[in-house]
């Protein structure tokens, strides 16, 4: 808030301006202390807490250290798996886990969050500073670009890209030449909401796990305020990790046409469709 410098009143002003300078001092405090209540009323107002109900569990490659899915159509998902030596884009068959077709990144780039945009798909890498962007027809590279965070998760709505880079800062990229045009920060209660990893733009909403937990938040685009969160707590039973190395839930896809949610994680033995339940206010 800007600070309002002292005045000091000469000898000789119309008396009248004494008496209105105060009246006109109160109501501008007034207007600007509503206008905190009202931001800060939103901050602090009860945040949805969802559950889940697991609508259909699909095989999923235990190997896939999963950083980014998306959902294309006819049940085909885009896969962006991580770790170095091991990353890589699949297109694959949600509903064998079959990989279709696969592309493997190089031994030195960590590949990251994927997302479609018209016929090309959008790659990520974790610490290089390179984005790389793929024809969908057949995985063939067509375009590199850079940026200087980290790079996290990736989404898109109709107009732009939306990147995350494990803070609570999600960038907003220009979809043809890949330059920020603008910031969201994310708060939860008004306080930074870090660790926003991977990412899905959900019915006019922004879906981010959040690292390292099983939780999902809902954010405002408009505002970056978290509106709802997913407690995916459980969704995994123990015995599905049975001497794996399962890690934490991470991958976010969702079909518009038929309203299906998808989520599954890294080194997960499964994908699941679920369907929100309203569990709690937090």
């Amino acid at each position: 808030m800007s600070r309002i410098d002292a005045f000091q009143i000469e000898d000789g002003i119309v008396p009248r301006m004494i008496y209105l300078l105060p009246a006109a001092f109160l109501l501008l405090l007034a207007s600007c202390c509503s206008a905190d209540n009202s931001i800060h009323g939103e901050e602090v107002r009860n945040i949805p807490v969802f559950g889940y109900e697991i609508v259909n569990s699909y095989p999923h490659d235990p190997m896939a250290f999963t950083q980014g899915l998306v959902y294309d159509r006819e049940d085909v998902i885009y896969e962006g798996t991580g770790l170095y030596g091991r990353s890589s884009l699949r297109k694959v068959e949600l509903k064998t886990g079959r990989v279709i077709e696969q592309i493997s990144l190089p031994g030195d780039l960590f590949g990251e969050g994927v997302t479609l945009w018209g016929e090309s798909i959008v790659q990520l890498t974790w610490q290089s500073g390179l984005g790389l962007v793929y024809s969908k027809e057949n995985l063939t590279e067509t375009g590199r670009f850079g940026y200087r965070t980290e790079g996290w998760g990736l989404t898109g709505d109709k107009r732009s890209l939306i990147m995350s880079d494990g803070s609570n800062i999600l960038h907003i990229l220009d979809p043809e030449t890949f330059k920020e045009t603008g910031r969201i920060n994310v708060t939860k209660r008004g306080s930074p909401l870090n660790g926003l990893n991977e990412l899905e733009y959900i019915k006019e909403e922004i879906y981010a796990n959040i690292w390292p937990t099983s939780w999902i938040a809902i954010i405002s685009p408009q505002t970056g305020i978290v509106r709802g969160e997913i407690d995916l707590t459980g969704i995994l039973p123990g015995s599905q990790g049975v001497g794996q190395s399962i890690d934490v839930a991470n991958g976010i896809a969702y079909d518009a046409e038929s309203d299906r949610i998808f989520v599954t994680g890294k080194l997960w033995p499964r994908l699941y469709e679920i369907r929100l339940t309203v569990k709690e206010n937090s």
